[in-house]
């Protein structure tokens, strides 16, 4: 009767602070928190942020202008006035207004295509 008066205590949590059964509710609690995550799985990580399909790099080219390097892959079209708007619609979320002088689809080291696309804001 005396363990079953000691269990109801534990979840009435009717002992008084400084008690055994209060410090020992207590060490429990935190060994619950700091130690729980590692052995249970709550599934409450956030999802990992997806990488941007098409990874752009800036470099500056001088006043106002901008070579963009992005994938080959990213372009679709096989015009060139088709090919200058898939561009922009890819550079311009990154560079706001501007204007493409040029492009040119090069081979990196790794024998990958980009294109290179020579841009003035």
């Amino acid at each position: 009767m005396n363990v079953w008066k000691t269990i109801k205590g534990y979840l009435w949590w009717t002992y008084p602070r400084g008690s055994l059964h209060y410090d020992v509710m207590v060490s429990l609690i935190l060994l619950f928190i700091f130690l729980g995550p590692r052995w249970i799985h709550f599934g409450d990580k956030p999802p990992g942020t997806a990488a941007h399909p098409t990874a752009v790099l800036v470099q500056p080219a001088g006043d106002h202008l901008f070579i963009y390097q992005l994938d080959a892959s990213a372009i679709t079209a096989t015009t060139d006035r088709a090919i200058r708007q898939q561009l922009k619609s890819v550079i311009e979320p990154f560079s706001g207004s501007m204007v493409i002088d040029r492009y040119a689809v090069e081979k990196t080291d790794a024998n990958h295509a980009v294109y290179k696309v020579w841009v003035h804001r």
